[in-house]
């Protein structure tokens, strides 16, 4: 049995981490969540489990492994092993609803946001807010499956001729639209519940702003490292500890209206900012081996 194992299912975006963890001499092992298990068997394939699945796993596979990966980390959790970012956290990585009432509850701003789970409610909910506003997918990943309507006649006729985004769980948020000051977002990176690191992010409306190297190669995205204000670092801490996230970036926008930080996304998969050395000055994927290195140590 080797010491890590590693779920992962995008077939790019973890070419670094692979890379430093053969620099550092770490044993691991790499496999996707497709093939099946067995219930009954309590075997582990090793002592600390890196969760790699991705949300938007569902946009390159319509058999996606999202539900299917929760039950299995659960049962691995059971069975011993320690599971980073296991099936409790994917629970919620899985719903932007659980994480905005996560968000909510910690006294911190989202965007006003109102859940549905039929396309007949979407124009009731619509109506006690006002225009612009996005409909997101539930389950979304890469900015996927999100709309912005100007008017109600236009949200009217999306709802009549079956337009509106789809989520595999199907449910779908109606949302203000927020209009982000100086058209960036700021993603925090947290490991063990602390701060890792920021970066501004702009270029993709706030609707796809995945910083890994393969979202980034044929995009208008740009990035730089950022220095968030304490408030927002312990606001990202808070909902870090909060959620249980072992690694994750939280994702935060200005309000150009009023000037309040919303918090408005969670993200348990961290594969990091692209070209980390360039953006950063240092590669985040060093700590997080050293934390896995701390968890091994730990299982012995």
């Amino acid at each position: 049995m080797t010491d890590l194992a590693i779920l992962y299912e995008h077939p790019q975006w973890f070419a670094p981490l692979f890379a430093a963890l053969d620099r550092r001499g770490v044993d691991y092992t790499a496999f996707g969540a497709d093939g099946h298990w067995n219930p009954a068997d309590s075997a582990i394939p090793a002592p600390v489990v890196l969760n790699r699945i991705a949300m938007s796993s569902f946009l390159r596979a319509d058999e996606h492994p999202i539900f299917h990966t929760i039950a299995l980390l659960d049962h691995w959790r059971r069975s011993g092993a320690r599971v980073v970012n296991g099936p409790d956290v994917m629970a919620i990585d899985a719903s932007k609803a659980r994480q905005l009432a996560l968000i909510a509850s910690l006294g911190l701003a989202i965007p006003e946001t109102r859940i549905v789970h039929r396309a007949a409610d979407v124009e009731a909910a619509a109506a006690t807010l006002a225009f612009p506003l996005v409909v997101k997918a539930n389950i979304g990943g890469s900015g996927a499956g999100i709309m912005r309507f100007d008017n109600m006649a236009e949200l009217r006729w999306a709802v009549n001729e079956g337009e509106l985004p789809k989520s595999v769980d199907g449910v779908l948020l109606v949302q203000d639209y927020v209009p982000a000051r100086g058209g960036e977002i700021t993603r925090i990176e947290t490991l063990d519940r602390q701060y890792l690191y920021a970066i501004d992010i702009a270029g993709g409306g706030a609707f796809d702003l995945c910083p890994a190297d393969a979202c980034v190669a044929d995009s208008n995205i740009s990035m730089r490292a950022a220095e968030p204000s304490s408030d927002l670092v312990d606001a990202a801490e808070r909902i870090a500890a909060a959620m249980n996230l072992d690694v994750g970036g939280v994702e935060v926008m200005i309000d150009d209206r009023d000037g309040l930080p919303r918090f408005y996304d969670i993200n348990a998969l961290s594969n990091f900012v692209a070209q980390p050395l360039n953006v950063l000055g240092w590669d985040p994927h060093e700590r997080l081996i050293d934390w896995l290195d701390t968890l091994i140590a730990e299982t012995r």
